[in-house]
């Protein structure tokens, strides 16, 4: 940083503006919905290791899937709780670049595990005479590690780029927890190589596996339409529709999030957005 600039120590957390009843229902029913995240996800790894049944290519997606989850919800949601308790607690520069890495790295990882999970599920219905060909145990560990690793390496792109950055203040951040976007806005320097690189990386991470996930799903609706056994269209149609809800909204929230054009409160906006999502993922 420049001589004529502080160097930045820590960031302080500003949360939601709300009153103290409601931030404290809110930390009881985050609190309660996190330990039931973390015993859940628990729960399907525990039955996914221990029943050999249940080690296909589905379930060994399914368990990194929980893996990420967990590592997401313990990422964020303890300091949301911490801001619902103590408002404008700081957090230091160091701690909030960790922050901003590992929810980037979660939430890109999950993105591109959601869409190997779609395509496992296109070709266990479309092409179910070529699933064990196609979906090899060599495959499935190629698709995952390169989900975790390409997640990695672009939250580390965005966390360089960060650091580049010179910040002088102020120091508050308007959410309740490190999220870049609202990192970005405290720089005081030219940022739109950031949001340049984000857009990019948006369309490539978030728009181009979306398209995917839809040709794949129109594909399988088709192929469900032509099963002639009503219980076995149910039962093909019940085990895509919640990964198809989850994918809706993750995405969903992700695109209004990071591409949607801006509103007048995109503070607000983003909060809300965020809130909802971590609220629906624990539930």
């Amino acid at each position: 940083m420049r001589e004529n600039q502080t160097a930045v120590t820590e960031f302080i957390l500003l949360g939601f503006c709300l009153g103290s009843r409601i931030q404290m229902v809110l930390f009881g029913l985050f609190t309660l919905f996190f330990v039931f995240s973390l015993l859940g996800n628990g729960l399907i790894l525990g039955l996914i290791s221990l029943d050999s049944r249940l080690h296909t290519p589905m379930y060994f997606f399914l368990s990194h899937l929980a893996i990420v989850d967990i590592a997401y919800a313990c990422n964020t949601v303890p300091q949301i709780l911490v801001n619902f308790l103590k408002p404008d607690k700081p957090i230091s520069f160091a701690g909030c670049l960790t922050q901003t890495f590992l929810f980037l790295t979660f939430a890109l990882t999950e993105c591109l595990l959601l869409v190997v999970m779609s395509y496992d599920r296109y070709v266990a219905i479309c092409h179910p005479l070529r699933y064990s060909a196609i979906m090899s145990w060599r495959g499935c560990f190629t698709l995952v590690t390169t989900s975790w690793a390409c997640g990695s390496l672009l939250a580390l792109v965005h966390v360089v780029l960060i650091l580049r950055l010179p910040f002088c203040g102020p120091h508050e951040i308007n959410h309740f927890f490190c999220e870049i976007l609202s990192v970005l806005k405290l720089a005081c320097a030219d940022t739109r190589l950031n949001k340049v690189v984000i857009f990019i990386a948006c369309m490539f991470i978030l728009v181009g596996p979306l398209c995917l996930v839809l040709v794949s799903y129109s594909r399988i609706l088709l192929a469900i339409l032509r099963i002639q056994s009503g219980e076995g269209r149910r039962k093909t149609f019940s085990t895509c529709s919640s990964h198809l809800c989850v994918v809706g909204l993750f995405f969903g929230s992700a695109i209004v999030m990071y591409m949607a054009p801006k509103s007048r409160h995109p503070e607000e906006q983003h909060k809300i957005l965020f809130l909802f999502y971590s609220f629906s993922t624990l539930c």
